[in-house]
């Protein structure tokens, strides 16, 4: 196996989703001629003989997804139509209008627009309610919302008009809106949770994650952190580069990040921390839960093997499997499993899986619920023939994901069945849109989430006008559910209004309060590790 510090040029080999640009049916990857002639005979024999015409594209486009099914549940087919779509999260940018938005009864609602982007420029608001688009009404009219979001999107510098409803106002309000490029930003939040903590939310990796990471962190220190929280939780992954280059910021000269091994030598690679980091004294902590997965396992993994800091959460969901973008002459996609990759104690945290049953490994995260898993750490079933040991001596488990330092249960000590059933049916968001709507001039004077917060009435008095809502939407109250419920209704509907007046780093700072897992790492946050 190769040994190398960290380059930037080792990437072009290792990404999880890189640049390599490859063929599927090159030799390398058929088992031999015979059976690529054999699968040719097949589809003549189909086009020439079969009783019904048949689209032979069709055909195909159903049958390689098939194929790749029965490899592991990683590898996949990506139609050219929608591969724009798939890359353009993970590639920073797309070209749109510049706004987030909510679905709220059948109406497209503005959360956010976003500084500097075409909606901004053309004076739409916070609040605003899209209800057509290209003279094509999209309001009340069941419009799936990927068929808005396709509406909205289009080539850099291309027109678009949208008609909003803005307030109490009549008449409809039109935009003709130029598209331009819109970044895709990974950080979610990264603010003070406490003096001399740091607290970032990563929800993807994606090309541009680890820029953002970098300067997230160094506004936080120039405000006095030195101990930083990096919240990885529901974060699936993406690129393995940009998890690789966070893991550097924190590791010491020569600590390994990550290894991969795969079918060809080249394949085969140790990837080594090169000591330029700007962050390896400060104390850290990753949050991790069972959707946790690949880049946010890598980073998790380097830092749990090099005793560099606390991982607190659930065991993550256990993707260890590396692959590789190989494009097809029609600019369709396979993204072929080509390598595994392994923390620096030497562990796979691939869980197990059977090729061909897709559904089986699908539903690892559903039995965990039923085994009671996110609830108990004693149901949490280690292969203990797959032990390993920390820089430190610590053990550690391969075979399914990274098991945390510090098991926190999923928090469930408020949730009853009247929670359950105004958060299904939306209602929490709902109120949460109309309140700020009523009240948006006044709370968008607010410098901060602290003074917004106290721009809001008692917490009785947001809870009940909370319940006369849901009552209005067919809710019917239960004063003991509500009562036991109160704590995470009221948490719930501040950092609603949070999002909606000051965006998705006020609703964490809001959210993060009652959040138990981000209170343990807290407690953790001034323990030295193997302490």
């Amino acid at each position: 196996m190769k040994h190398k510090y960290w380059l930037p040029l080792v990437f072009a080999v290792v990404f999880a989703a890189g640049i390599w640009i490859g063929t599927l049916f090159d030799g390398r990857h058929v088992a031999d001629t015979q059976a690529r002639q054999k699968l040719m005979d097949v589809f003549g024999m189909i086009e020439e003989n079969y009783v019904d015409d048949i689209d032979l594209d069709s055909l195909v486009e159903m049958t390689i997804p098939v194929m790749l099914n029965n490899l592991d549940p990683h590898s996949a087919y990506i139609p050219a139509k929608e591969l724009n779509d798939v890359n353009s999260e993970l590639e920073g940018k797309f070209s749109g209008i510049g706004i987030s938005f909510q679905v709220l009864n059948d109406t497209l609602n503005v959360l956010e627009v976003l500084s500097g982007g075409p909606s901004e420029k053309g004076g739409v608001m916070a609040g605003d309610r899209i209800i057509e688009v290209d003279d094509t009404v999209v309001a009340g009219r069941n419009v799936p919302q990927n068929d808005i979001v396709h509406m909205l999107r289009g080539e850099k510098g291309t027109h678009v008009t949208i008609k909003v409803k803005r307030g109490n106002q009549k008449e409809l309000i039109a935009f003709e809106l130029i598209r331009d490029d819109i970044p895709v930003e990974s950080i979610d939040a990264a603010y003070m949770i406490e003096p001399e903590v740091g607290y970032v939310r990563i929800s993807k990796f994606a090309r541009n994650t680890f820029n953002e990471f970098f300067q997230a962190l160094t506004r936080l220190k120039l405000q006095g952190a030195t101990k930083y929280i990096v919240d990885l939780r529901f974060n699936g992954g993406g690129f393995m580069e940009p998890a690789v280059l966070m893991a550097n910021e924190f590791l010491n000269v020569g600590d390994v990040i990550v290894s991969t091994r795969g079918r060809n030598d080249d394949d085969n690679i140790t990837i080594k921390a090169d000591g330029t980091g700007s962050f390896r004294d400060a104390d850290l902590v990753v949050l991790v839960n069972e959707f946790t997965a690949s880049s946010s396992e890598i980073f998790s993994g380097a830092i749990q093997d090099n005793d560099r800091g606390w991982i607190i959460g659930r065991r993550t969901f256990g993707k260890g499997l590396v692959q590789r973008p190989m494009s097809l002459a029609d600019s369709s996609e396979v993204r072929l499993t080509v390598q595994r990759y392994y923390t620096p104690s030497g562990r796979s945290i691939q869980k197990d899986y059977t090729r061909g049953h897709i559904s089986d490994y699908d539903l690892d995260i559903v039995n965990r619920y039923v085994n009671g898993e996110v609830l108990n750490e004693d149901s949490v079933k280690l292969n203990k023939n797959l032990e390993f040991t920390t820089v430190g001596g610590r053990k550690v488990y391969g075979g399914g994901g990274i098991m945390p330092d510090q098991f926190v249960p999923e928090d469930t000590a408020h949730v009853t069945a009247y929670y359950n059933v105004v958060r299904d049916q939306n209602l929490l968001m709902k109120f949460a849109y109309e309140y700020c709507d009523l009240n948006r001039q006044q709370l968008q004077t607010a410098k901060n989430v602290d003074g917004l917060m106290q721009m809001l009435p008692s917490n009785s008095v947001l809870l009940n006008s909370f319940v006369h809502f849901a009552q209005i939407n067919g809710v019917n109250p239960r004063y003991n559910q509500i009562n036991i419920s109160a704590p995470l209704i009221v948490n719930q509907l501040k950092a609603l209004i949070a999002r909606n007046i000051m965006g998705l780093s006020g609703y964490y700072e809001v959210y993060n309060q009652y959040d138990s897992t981000v209170r343990k790492a807290l407690e953790k946050a001034k323990v030295p590790v193997n302490e």
